[in-house]
């Protein structure tokens, strides 16, 4: 049995030297690796653009266009 696994892991690695990898050096623009690095920013500025997610209980017209919009997304889900 210790044959058997020693030889199949093996051959896993033999084979997996065989790959073709493409090149990635050649993914990265000359700009971005001698450039500058990007400025760091806090957080708070960030999350200052985002709209707030969260839906108050006090709400219920939010609410209900929320649940006809995901009732709507699962309909067109069922599609396909």
């Amino acid at each position: 049995m210790f044959i058997r696994t020693s030889a199949a892991l093996a051959i896993l690695w033999a084979v997996s030297g065989c790959a073709e990898f493409p090149d990635l050096d050649r993914a990265i623009p000359q700009s971005e690796v001698s450039g500058p690095y990007p400025a760091l920013v806090p957080i708070d500025g960030l999350l200052a653009q985002t709209e707030d997610p969260r839906i108050e209980d006090d709400d219920p017209a939010r609410l209900e266009a929320r649940r006809a919009a995901l009732k709507a997304r699962a309909a067109r889900l069922r599609q396909y």
